[in-house]
């Protein structure tokens, strides 16, 4: 298999340290996100990938033979950017045909190649017109076919999706998702935004201050967080500052059950992290970990509503879904709060940053 490995891979600029020691291997065939705020070394990793960046440590492996020396054009790894860097004064069809003819490819053959791409990309109907007549959803799939038309070993996109707005951003994840899956190209996509990434990737690799904090897949990522920065960044979650006790963690006036038993020793400072959805309201009576809460604010977002209460233990959002039979929610309302053991997860309190 032409797997993608990256060996103790680091960059640094004089004495400040843009990406670590990444130890990475991307699977033939699989999409792969690279997700993590501004900052975090995602774009540097993705540069020294695709050869725009020389590693100051380290080695990267293309199914076994080394490429860290190998100039990009060497590469055979095709890039999306951010400004997509179409020609305004080409055509559509002579946009994606444009790196074919340059590499020597004869004009018929590169104008072949150009519509099949076209076609791919449901874009044909637009091969003539001009970059500056289309919107910007059908730029980038132009921008994603000039890409592909030297049939590249790797795709390589760095926050491809940037510039569209919310609802096309959404529906160009499903496109982009499903077109990497028909071509079968290893594909490796920079964001800083969770839902791209959960929507689309096989595997995420979440990044901070040059560092890999967890690989895995989505679910992995979002039900296992390695540690309160990956429970913070990916989705939403209640924090809560305590300390171990018998195994329980006590935050303010109240000792909380958890499972599995917290495994710090007593007195260890810890965070504990629990997702909007997994808390609960309306249970038993004999349901554990059981608190008195007050509603202060209610946000109806169409098929859930995020019930903001005021707690002992502080401030807590609940994601309560809406059915037929939904109990109504007004502001002042008192109501008892439940967070199941299972739903609190407990990191250390140096994790958190």
């Amino acid at each position: 298999m032409a797997d993608l490995v990256l060996q103790n891979i680091g960059k640094d600029y004089g004495s400040a340290r843009a990406v670590g020691s990444a130890n990475l291997t991307f699977r033939e065939g699989e999409l792969a996100a690279l997700l993590g705020p501004s900052g975090c070394g995602k774009t540097t990793l993705l540069r020294m990938i695709a050869g725009l960046e020389e590693p100051s440590r380290g080695m990267i492996t293309l199914g076994g033979r080394n490429i860290t020396n190998l100039p990009a054009h060497k590469r055979k790894f095709g890039m999306v950017f951010q400004n997509f860097a179409l020609f305004p004064h080409l055509d559509v069809s002579e946009n994606v045909a444009y790196a074919l003819t340059i590499a020597g490819v004869a004009k018929a053959e590169a104008a072949e190649r150009a519509h099949r791409l076209l076609d791919l990309v449901q874009l044909q109907p637009f091969a003539s017109r001009r970059i500056g007549e289309l919107s910007g959803g059908q730029r980038q799939r132009v921008a994603i076919a000039r890409a592909l038309a030297q049939e590249p070993d790797i795709f390589l996109l760095d926050e491809p999706m940037s510039a569209l707005d919310a609802k096309l951003r959404e529906e160009m994840q499903v496109e982009l998702r499903l077109l990497q899956q028909r071509l079968g190209i290893t594909t490796i996509v920079v964001t800083h935004d969770q839902r791209e990434a959960m929507t689309m990737a096989d595997t995420i690799v979440v990044m901070s201050r040059g560092s890999v904090e967890q690989v895995g897949p989505p679910q992995t990522i979002y039900h296992r967080p390695a540690n309160a920065f990956v429970a913070d960044f990916i989705g939403r979650a209640n924090f809560f500052d305590g300390v171990v006790e018998n195994g329980t963690v006590r935050i303010g006036p109240r000792n909380l059950s958890v499972s599995p038993a917290a495994s710090f020793i007593d007195g260890a400072a810890v965070r504990v992290a629990c997702r909007p959805e997994k808390a609960c309201l309306d249970e038993s009576d004999s349901a554990t970990n059981r608190l008195p809460a007050r509603i202060t604010f209610v946000r109806d977002l169409g098929p859930v509503r995020d019930i903001h209460l005021e707690t002992d233990i502080g401030p807590i959002i609940v994601e309560y879904a809406i059915g037929e039979s939904a109990r109504p929610f007004a502001v002042g309302d008192s109501i008892d709060l439940i967070l199941p053991p299972e739903a609190l997860q407990v990191f250390p309190e140096e994790a958190a940053a």
